[in-house]
């Protein structure tokens, strides 16, 4: 009887490290999507940026000129 309280024991230690182990894998998959979603609107915003810049350099340049 000692042996199966022991291996019953085991079996749920077992469970509990599985489903630790599940829960830091989903989390760092959460993470890891949040910093990809982050990266992309950066990339987005400073797109824009530099299209902003160009247009106002080429706006300073046209009125330069007459």
């Amino acid at each position: 009887m000692l042996k199966s309280v022991k291996s019953r024991a085991e079996e749920k230690f077992a469970a509990t490290q599985k489903k630790g182990k599940k829960a830091l894998k989903e989390k760092d998959k959460a993470r890891q999507e949040r910093a990809e979603h982050v990266a992309s609107l950066r990339a987005l915003r400073l797109a824009k940026e530099a299209d902003d810049k160009e247009a106002a350099e080429k706006a300073a340049a046209k009125k330069k000129k007459p």
